[in-house]
């Protein structure tokens, strides 16, 4: 899979819920070295991702004057799949103001 490949998955979801005009970055990118690396998971990187790649998922939408959210999720690429190393629920919780 591809960088835009895993970008698309996210953003479908998003657009599915009406909110992809919301969603105005990219998906993920690689951890390392720096904070901010190769791969990105974003719509104009066709490079495939590959074992050993660290990343992070964190879509998110933004409605500007009103909210946004983002969940962010550490994950690296394994012969096996991906593994997550966050180990927080992804449940959505609703907060009384």
């Amino acid at each position: 899979m591809s960088g835009s490949q895993a970008d698309a998955l996210a953003r479908d979801i998003l657009v599915a819920n009406e909110l992809g005009d919301f969603f105005v970055h990219r998906t993920g990118h690689g951890l390392g070295l720096d904070t901010h690396e190769e791969p990105y998971i974003v719509a104009s990187n066709h490079q495939p991702l590959v074992v050993g790649n660290a990343f992070s998922i964190e879509p998110g939408f933004y409605i500007p004057g009103k909210f946004g959210a983002r969940i962010e999720d550490i994950v690296a690429l394994t012969d096996d799949g991906l593994v997550n190393f966050n180990n927080t629920s992804h449940e959505l919780k609703i907060l009384d103001s």
